[in-house]
């Protein structure tokens, strides 16, 4: 690729590390003989999407309606839409019902009950739970009510129930990797507990979990059935940070041209702010960092720089803190790699993506 054509915030995908990701996480899924059912938020792209294919995955995870149509459009026929239903997409997700395998989120007896009316062609369904995250889903130790919406499905034609899906969105906040095994092992717990109660009326049925940090880092999923990770084609700061992911897994970067230095503060200006990177953050000794500064060699980057980090995002400005003798060595008009602290935002805000080859892909948002 041209590096010299590249004059406003790029974000860089490299397609080895990529593809590794998903190899290894592929080869893990069927080492534990999981169900894998890729969450394909992270990239929202029909090329990355191939390349999973090519790995054996043939069920994937979506989080909107949208994203489920574009990539059914890209041949996908097994799609969950791990999001609970809105009913006010109702004639959209018939459509899609109407020509692939879908699966359904609900987590109350009045979404169920609309559903069971409303939907016009066979669908699975997915009681969502809270296991402890307390973003969305029925409490795991809510007996009564699970029992509730699970009569409501049962009693509709069309639902298929397909089991308890849950997402510990709180190991993205962990810690440390001891956290991330105690809220995974509680997840698994909590999800045994319902399926042994229910399970004498619906055999099978099956339990799903979904972060990141738990597919990469754990070895027991005794119990589980299926895994839905999607960070980890990407992986970012965050990840690298709680220990999920080495440095040089991380496959996207965002190039940033460099427009201002100021000597006395030791800080560099690019050209690269809150809209490209998001307003995500992780800790790094006390201070709140929003990306990490890797040394890019014209055709990938390697470790992040020591004590060098985007310290603040303005709406286009990236404040970027640097130590001796990096400082010196970084000239107005050069590009620097930017490690995101959340891939998966940084992608939906800079809605574009091309590899380290030129190679420019196309994404749900950009088509």
């Amino acid at each position: 690729m041209n590096f010299n054509m590249i004059n406003k915030p790029t974000l860089l995908l490299d397609e080895a590390k990529c593809r590794r990701n998903i190899r290894r996480m592929a080869q893990k899924a069927r080492k534990h003989k999981l169900i894998f059912r890729p969450h394909l938020k992270t990239h929202q792209s029909h090329e990355v999407g191939r390349w999973l294919r090519k790995e054996g995955v043939d069920k994937i995870t979506v989080s909107s309606v949208d994203m489920a149509r574009y990539f059914a459009d890209d041949g996908w026929e097994d799609l969950t839409i791990a999001f609970p239903l809105n009913i006010l997409e109702m004639d959209e997700i018939n459509e899609l019902a109407s020509r692939i395998r879908l699966n359904l989120l609900v987590e109350s007896t009045e979404s169920a009950k609309f559903l069971a009316e409303k939907l016009k062609h066979p669908a699975g369904v997915f009681i969502k739970i809270d296991a402890g995250y307390q973003r969305t889903g029925l409490p795991a130790e809510d007996i009564t009510a699970i029992g509730k919406v699970l009569k409501e499905l049962s009693e509709a034609e069309k639902i298929l129930f397909k089991g308890f899906i849950v997402h510990s969105g709180n190991t993205y906040y962990a810690g440390s990797k001891e956290e991330v095994r105690n809220i995974h092992q509680e997840s698994i717990n909590k999800l045994q507990k319902l399926k042994d109660h229910f399970v004498q009326d619906h055999p099978d049925h099956i339990l799903s979990i979904g972060d990141t940090p738990s597919c990469s880092m754990m070895d027991d999923f005794n119990g589980i059935d299926e895994i839905r990770p999607g960070n980890f084609v990407f992986y970012d700061v965050m990840q690298y940070q709680l220990g999920t992911c080495r440095a040089e897994d991380i496959a996207v970067a965002l190039l940033c041209p460099v427009v201002a230095k100021h000597p006395g503060r030791r800080e560099v200006v690019i050209y690269g702010g809150a809209v490209h990177l998001s307003k995500d953050s992780v800790q790094d000794e006390g201070k709140k960092i929003f990306g990490l500064l890797a040394p890019f060699d014209g055709n990938t980057w390697g470790t992040p720089y020591k004590n060098t980090l985007v310290r603040s995002l303005s709406q286009e400005h990236g404040i970027i803190r640097m130590e001796h003798p990096a400082f010196d060595e970084i000239g107005i008009g050069d590009l620097l790699a930017v490690l995101p602290v959340h891939s998966c935002l940084t992608l939906s805000a800079m809605r574009s993506l091309t590899t380290t080859t030129g190679k420019r892909l196309g994404v749900m948002l950009a088509v």
